[in-house]
């Protein structure tokens, strides 16, 4: 076997030599043969006279081993894997090369220094990144928000917000918050879509006349649908709502 040279045909080449062999032995029109391997007669007459002169071997691509034209330096090579293990170890392929060829046409800034606040003792990331909305507190210490009666315990806080907005501040992990000039409010909930009996009245004192009135609108509509779907039941797909 010394001196033997094994050389391995991807299947493109397999089907031109199977198509070219079958043209040379007139097994195949050249009109057949061209629609076969989707080219001009022109150029499958050069191919059969490569065949004819070189075989097989004629029809493998002379650049297959050998370094592609467009291929990048080495130096080049070693630096983006280097930056890759550095800074970009976690990407992707196509998100790294994307930031690598961001990095490429870059410019550096007019003046370097970083104006980037830093984040101040007081900052809270989880606040700024929750949802927030304003609602009147209700002189019985209640207030709704997403279909939801919210029942704010009684507290000097509750009092001093009684008639007056609060704001209600929804997590992205679902967690709720209830405050007033940045005290939080202590509170439980009441669902408002779920129908209302006369033992839940009876049991709540404090909000016997507003579930006295859910109930008497619930009983004139009926079993009602939902318009809409709940804010916290589409977490997935909030959005966020700034200031």
């Amino acid at each position: 076997m010394l001196g033997v040279t094994v050389r391995l045909m991807s299947d493109g080449e397999l089907r031109r030599l199977e198509v070219l062999r079958d043209l040379d032995r007139r097994r195949l029109t050249t009109e057949a043969a061209a629609q076969l391997l989707g080219l001009g007669h022109r150029q499958v007459f050069r191919l059969l006279k490569t065949y004819r002169i070189a075989g097989a071997a004629g029809l493998i691509s002379k650049r297959r081993g050998c370094p592609s034209n467009r291929r990048k330096p080495e130096a080049l090579r070693t630096k983006a894997l280097a930056l890759i293990r550095e800074r970009y170890w976690d990407f992707g392929p196509i998100l790294a090369a994307e930031k690598l060829h961001n990095a490429r046409f870059t410019k550096p800034p007019a003046n370097k220094k970083d104006l980037h606040r830093s984040l101040r003792a007081g900052d809270d990331l989880e606040d700024a990144f929750a949802w927030k909305e304003q609602r009147r507190l209700s002189q019985a210490l209640t207030l709704q928000y997403d279909k939801v009666v919210f029942i704010v315990e009684p507290s000097e806080p509750a009092k001093a917000a009684s008639g007056k907005y609060v704001t209600v501040f929804d997590y992205p992990d679902g967690r709720l918050s209830i405050r007033h000039n940045g005290v939080e409010l202590a509170y439980r909930t009441f669902d408002k879509v779920s129908q209302v009996d006369q033992g839940a009245i009876a049991d709540n004192k404090q909000l016997g006349a507003v579930l006295a009135m859910i109930r008497d609108k619930q009983l004139r509509r009926g079993t009602e649908q939902r318009s809409g779907p709940r804010r916290r039941d589409q977490r997935h797909a909030r959005l966020f709502k700034v200031g």
